[in-house]
């Protein structure tokens, strides 16, 4: 059975949903007139979700000098969009049912997904980009390997099956057995959540950062998911490191020493992340 991307909008409809304060959140990243009190007020509802993100607002890679205890002061202290990302960081790692797929270890997935947004968050501090967006793209880059992963469980194990691959190569091995890749699935996803065109875009060309048009935020995400690879943070047994595209790497414009702050700092934010996310 090979999929078209039209049974793939089916097959979103049968993905859990994200909580509704969120699915709010992710429409809102352009806009400037939100009531924030109101929106503090609908994330306190959901305790786990809370409790979440105090935990990540509170860890030490955001540095805060106070202790948080409400969504409202992490919103006053961290501002709206950090706030936002560490309440969809939440979300997202407990929304997905796990399991389903003998080969595929969601432990290892998000492990990934945190270490990829991490170096994401450290990289575009390095080059003045908006840390909020790199964070949230990092951490949502390979989203569609789930939405395969779930929707398509035994499909996705045959594919992982023929996986001693590089991700490159798992592509071409998604198309070939499944019919779509994960980048495509990634994409319907975030038109399905009503994701911004900036994240939609990073998702879309995290693999290809050189085509024109694919924007800095897909160049940032793809080194930052090659970096997490190398780090081997994951901790999955056969990883590989991914080719890195030359003009996404000169374009970040790192000198070496640069580059070992950015490993450092990745793997100490990662651990406390990881830590607090998939608890």
């Amino acid at each position: 059975m090979m999929l078209e991307p039209s049974d793939l909008a089916e097959g979103l409809e049968d993905l859990p949903s994200l909580p509704a304060v969120v699915m709010e959140l992710l429409g809102a990243i352009e806009q400037e007139d939100l009531d924030i009190s109101v929106l503090a007020k609908k994330v306190a509802l959901d305790q786990a979700l809370t409790a979440k993100t105090l935990r990540l607002a509170n860890s030490s890679s955001f540095g805060l000098q106070v202790k948080v205890t409400t969504i409202q002061q992490a919103m006053t202290f961290l501002g709206f969009q950090t706030t936002r990302n560490l309440i969809t960081a939440a979300a997202m790692t407990g929304c997905f049912p796990t399991g389903r797929c003998p080969g595929f270890s969601d432990k290892a997935f998000w492990r990934h997904s945190v270490a990829t947004a991490a170096c994401a968050r450290v990289l575009a501090r390095r080059v003045r980009f908006n840390q909020d967006y790199a964070f949230t793209a990092g951490l949502l880059h390979d989203i569609g390997r789930l939405v395969l992963v779930t929707r398509y469980p035994e499909h996705y194990q045959a594919v992982l099956a023929r996986r001693s691959l590089d991700d490159g190569e798992l592509l071409a091995l998604e198309r070939a057995v499944i019919g779509i890749d994960h980048v495509a699935a990634g994409v319907a996803l975030a038109e399905h959540w009503n994701f911004s065109d900036t994240m939609r875009q990073a998702i879309e060309w995290h693999h290809a950062p050189e085509q024109a048009g694919a924007g800095f935020l897909a160049t940032i995400v793809h080194v930052a998911n090659a970096v997490a690879h190398a780090l081997d943070l994951a901790g999955e047994p056969d990883e590989l490191a991914p080719a890195v595209s030359s003009v996404a790497w000169t374009a970040l414009g790192l000198s070496e020493e640069a580059w070992l702050h950015v490993f450092h700092e990745t793997e100490l934010q990662f651990e406390e992340m990881a830590a607090i996310l998939m608890a």
